[in-house]
């Protein structure tokens, strides 16, 4: 896995249980403010998505992006979480 992956994957660890974050904002944590869309293909690849929660990236403005287990499963997982209204 490359370095900027990786980086990726620990800055998402890192988002608590009910609280959502960017595209952007991983992108930055992992030293690339302009590679939002590097990220989103990096969660893409998450092998880990019990462990990293992918599911808690969203687009700027909190458009809900991609979702490799499918979008309404982000949305169940978000809701599950208290961050979205079901």
């Amino acid at each position: 896995m490359p370095p900027f992956q990786q980086r990726i994957l620990r800055a998402t660890a890192e988002i608590p249980f009910g609280h959502t974050s960017t595209y952007q904002h991983m992108a930055t944590e992992a030293g690339n403010p302009r590679a939002s869309r590097a990220a989103g293909n990096a969660l893409g690849a998450n092998p880990l998505a019990i462990i990293v929660p992918c599911h808690r990236v969203l687009r700027k403005g909190g458009a809900f992006g991609g979702y490799t287990g499918g979008l309404e499963r982000k949305h169940y997982l978000l809701a599950l979480e208290g961050v979205i209204a079901v």
